[in-house]
């Protein structure tokens, strides 16, 4: 898999992107993420990238140039499957999208800034907006670093034990079961004695009712 990030901040994604499975992914070869910062698309002698905004009002816009002319030099390098917008009022991301995504082969990340980016470039640029929750970041970085994640760590190869993703949190419309480990006690604290016994059937049962437990106390809302 392919994924460009345009940016106005490129350095926002040098921690993010450079650790643990995201940075071992694109060693592997698994994932190849570009950061492209969006003033070198830029034609204004000051590599500005904002403007007021028409009809008056508070915070600046990204300009549709800078973002059309990098779109439009990334087409020419490969062929993109969604132009995906990070902005608050896009479609919730979830487990099953995050599924979806990572059978494609190549996105672009758009990361919004400012007071966000001019209309256009929603209307006839962007193929899909994608939300990580209902509220306010300084800029889709932080978005963005959030999808790709939720994305690589799907992909095949990207973690060692692949069976490990498909039994996360939301897979099967449930959350995770819990989960111990060594020491089998802990001052007075026990692994439940279900999961000592070696019974995989039992324990494979154990783990759906508590999944099945959890998931009605917390989050009843997704057996809607």
């Amino acid at each position: 898999m392919r994924i460009d990030i345009i940016t106005v901040l490129p350095k926002m994604f040098d921690g993010p992107l450079n650790q643990s499975i995201l940075q071992r992914a694109q060693d592997a070869g698994v994932v190849e993420i570009n950061i492209h910062n969006l003033r070198d698309f830029s034609t204004h002698k000051q590599k500005s990238v904002d403007d007021y905004q028409y009809g008056g009002g508070a915070g600046m816009v990204l300009m549709i140039e800078p973002i059309s002319n990098c779109i439009e030099a990334l087409q020419k390098e490969a062929s993109y499957d969604e132009i995906i917008y990070l902005t608050p009022d896009g479609v919730l991301l979830d487990q099953g999208a995050a599924n979806k995504l990572s059978t494609l082969s190549n996105l672009i990340l758009l990361c919004g800034h400012y007071k966000g980016i001019d209309e256009r470039v929603r209307q006839h640029l962007v193929t899909k907006e994608i939300s990580i929750g209902d509220y306010v970041l300084s800029g889709g970085e932080l978005a963005a670093a959030v999808l790709t994640d939720s994305i690589v760590r799907l992909l095949p190869g990207a973690i060692s034990d692949e069976t490990s993703a498909l039994t996360d949190s939301f897979q099967d419309g449930l959350l995770a079961p819990p989960v111990y480990t060594r020491p089998a006690e802990y001052k007075g604290m026990k692994v439940p004695d279900i999961l000592l016994s070696g019974h995989e059937a039992n324990i494979d049962k154990w783990r759906h009712d508590q999944a099945e437990k959890r998931t009605a106390d917390r989050r009843p809302d997704l057996r809607e």
